[in-house]
This record gives structure tokens, sequence and C-alpha cells, in this order.
């Protein structure tokens, strides 16, 4: 329990010294981590299942050889692949928004050296720098925020696409 509130009480003051952006950085790490955890658990539960049906009707057809049969062959493989691609687009826009943000971040923590500057003067080094970690703290976070996606994401792409080249192998194409 010591171990969760120190982990707290430093979580508390990271975001302090960084700002209120951070908890802007959190919301959209939050939500593209969410999706693409869903997008893993489709990928290892869901689809296997819909694979098995698609192919179970497939082979309980007894046309598969004429034009008719292979445009419900091709509409069930586009109807596999738009569910495989769901939300990808989304958790990649996520991934781009995330550094976006720290920017973000950034211009306000300059923003509060520059209003120290004038009403403090250049004196104050420490009122300056409080503003200069600011500044810095959420452009890293966002940082750090996007890579977690980047690769992430990119396996999640590449594990869509070999389930997709999967299902159309299942499919014999007379």
């Amino acid at each position: 329990m010591l171990f969760l509130i120190e982990l707290w009480e430093s979580v508390r003051d990271f975001v302090a010294t960084g700002g209120q952006v951070l908890y802007v950085v959190a919301i959209a790490l939050f939500i593209m981590w969410v999706l693409m955890i869903e997008r893993y658990w489709f990928l290892t539960t869901e689809f296997p299942r819909m694979k098995k049906g698609i192919i179970a009707s497939w082979d309980a057809r007894q046309d598969t050889t004429s034009w008719y049969a292979h445009r419900i062959r091709d509409a069930w493989i586009s109807e596999a692949s738009e569910n495989l691609s769901q939300r990808m687009l989304l958790i990649k826009t996520l991934v781009a928004v995330c550094p976006l943000i720290g920017l973000l971040g950034t211009v306000t923590g300059m923003i509060a050296v520059f209003e120290t500057m004038a009403t403090q003067g250049t004196g104050n080094a420490r009122l300056m720098a409080a503003g200069i970690s600011m500044a810095t703290i959420p452009t890293m976070a966002g940082m750090v925020a996007a890579l977690s996606g980047v690769f992430f994401s990119t396996r999640l792409e590449a594990k869509a696409k070999v389930a997709r080249a999967s299902l159309i192998d299942s499919l014999p194409h007379h």
C-alpha cells in the first residue's frame, strides 16, 4: 500500500512540474492503448471465429466456381478486411497527435517563462527554470506516448495483414 501512495505522489509531482497538458497526454495515451488492446483481443479471439465461419460457409456452398460465387467470396473477404482494419486509423491519429499535445505543453511552459520574465525580470532563475521544466516535460511525455503507440500499432497492422492473407489463402479460388 505504501508503494502505491509513493507512486501516486511521484505521478502528482510529475504532473505538477509538467503542467495541466500532461492530463491531455494521459487521456490520449489511455484511449490509444484501450483501442490497441481491443484490436489485439479481436485479432486473437474474435477473428479466428469469424474466419472459421467464413470458411465453413464457403465449404458448404455447392457452387464455388461461378462468377456469382466469386463475388460472394470477395464480399466475405472485404467484410473481414473491414473488421480487421477497424479503429486502426483512429489509433494512428492518436499516435500522431500525442507529440502535438506535448508541443502545446511546450508553448504553455514558454508562456509561463515569458510571463515570469515580464513580472520578475530575468534575475529570478528559479522561477524561469520551473517554466522551462514545464515546457520540456510535456514534450517528452508526448514523444514517449507516441513511440509506444508507433511500435504496437505497426505490429497490429502487420498482424491484420497476415490474418487477411491467411483468410484469402483459406478460401480456394477455383
